[in-house]
């Protein structure tokens, strides 16, 4: 269907619109909730020409359907993601600057603010280093991702999920400030880390009685 092919196109647009890749690195893909159906970024081409015709599609086999092209080389990482979270819809794999560098340092990024700890998780790891491209990568990102909703691939960049995609770009944003303000808080002093207990109220809090 066009609406997911064209959100995956828009994602991308956005994703170098806010400096979170360059050139054609980094892949999106979006699964349609009722069919099963993935559907994500070819592999290297530029972001700002894609058309709907480019974006892969992948049943919910992992076999692409439907599509010309190939798709990123990430496909597996994508597709084992989903396959271990059904309350996941949208994944955004950035090459950013300041969470990469947690990334090559293997350094994870702490709970230090309430945005990150009430829509990413308690903190986010660093996956155990594979190859791009590898279903051992795949692997390891399913279980460093855990139920949070950020992972960091180490030496290799930052991949961020939601339930849709404007809630996987909000994560990206998200991590991508929380680990820049670490890193400046850190010149300052010695930053303070959120308590556990008061984690799991900031969280229950948008679960249950954040907005309208």
């Amino acid at each position: 269907m066009n609406k997911f092919r064209n959100k995956v196109i828009e994602a991308g647009k956005k994703m170098c619109e806010f400096g979170l890749t360059v050139g054609t690195w980094g892949n999106i893909s979006i699964r349609n909730p009722e069919t099963g159906n993935i559907y994500i970024t070819p592999s290297g081409m530029d972001y700002e020409t894609l058309c709907t015709d480019d974006i892969v599609k992948i049943n919910p086999n992992g076999d692409v359907i439907d599509s010309d092209r190939k798709p990123s080389i990430e496909l597996p990482m994508h597709y084992e993601i989903y396959m271990a979270r059904d309350d996941l819809n949208a994944i955004i794999h950035t090459h950013p600057t300041y969470s990469s560098a947690f990334a090559i340092t293997e350094e994870k990024i702490p709970p230090i603010s309430e945005d990150f700890v009430q829509i990413v998780g308690d903190k986010v790891i660093c996956a155990e280093y594979s190859l791009p491209g590898t279903e051992e990568l795949a692997q390891n990102v399913v279980e460093a991702l855990s139920d949070r909703n950020a992972v960091l691939l180490t030496n290799h960049g930052t991949l961020c999920t939601g339930n849709d995609m404007n809630f996987a770009f909000k994560v990206s944003e998200v991590v991508e400030k929380t680990a820049y303000i670490y890193l400046l808080s850190r010149n300052l002093g010695e930053p303070r880390i959120i308590p556990e207990d008061d984690i799991i109220k900031m969280q229950e809090f948008v679960k249950n009685s954040y907005g309208q």
